[in-house]
């Protein structure tokens, strides 16, 4: 398995995918086409003609996923996937009326590269549990592509100490999920990206970017992860 999972797909002061060119490059190296998911956005038809310019630029051609009941022999023919940021419950609604969770799965376990933005991200997760987007669609589940062990959340926020607003921090909201779960949840800062290797149940997952990410187990205190360290090192002794 090969995957990028990037918190954000635009960084402040740069241009779309421009903070994560080079990994990009390394994980399509060898493709010359990729398939976009567009459905977390309600314009895909203008989404999907973003990603088409910007990956140009690294030789790579574009087409689209269309929702639809051929959508799954899309996936299954394609070289590399990227399925974009936006809404995550309406991307992941959009992914099972279209019947490709199993297709993507599958063809990601068997070697095709996987590049993840945002809710591109989230639904690699086992669920969309810890998604920042609210619910505007219901998906038939909270089930996702499943194709991490662990529970992602991007655009992930550190508390402001100088800030009045009063209502709960990230961190008190990802504690508030292991009141109620037990997988491991890692919050990924704008900036930071994972690239995770292996086979399934054997992945080395290892922080890219400038930003760094917390770590959230259950029972443990949170964890800084700097970039370039794995996300396999042991847990801090619970307290």
């Amino acid at each position: 398995m090969r995957l990028l999972l990037l918190s954000n797909s635009t960084q402040f002061g740069k241009g779309y995918l421009d903070h994560a060119e080079s990994e990009i490059a390394r994980l399509l190296e060898g493709r010359r086409s990729l398939l976009f998911v567009p459905f977390a956005l309600h314009d895909q038809a203008g989404y999907a003609l973003k990603a088409s310019e910007r990956l140009s630029r690294l030789g790579i051609e574009v087409s689209r996923l269309e929702e639809g009941s051929a959508a799954p022999e899309k996936v299954a023919e394609a070289e590399a996937l990227f399925v974009g940021g936006g809404n995550t419950f309406r991307l992941l609604d959009r992914l099972q009326r279209s019947g490709v969770i199993g297709a993507i799965r599958r063809k990601v376990e068997r070697g095709m590269p996987y590049l993840g933005a945002s809710a591109g991200t989230v639904v690699a997760a086992p669920t969309i549990r810890t998604t920042n987007d609210m619910p505007i669609v219901q998906p038939a589940s909270l089930d996702a592509l499943g194709l991490v062990p662990f529970q992602i959340n991007c655009h992930y926020l550190d508390a402001d100490p100088a800030s009045r607003h009063m209502g709960e921090t990230r961190e008190q909201r990802l504690k508030e999920f292991h009141e109620e779960n037990d997988t491991m949840v890692v919050g990924l800062r704008e900036g930071a990206m994972l690239s995770v290797t292996g086979t399934a149940g054997r992945l080395e997952a290892v922080l890219l970017g400038g930003s760094g990410a917390r770590v959230f187990r259950k029972g443990h205190p949170p964890e800084e992860v700097a970039p370039g360290a794995a996300l396999d090192h042991p847990p801090s002794p619970a307290k």
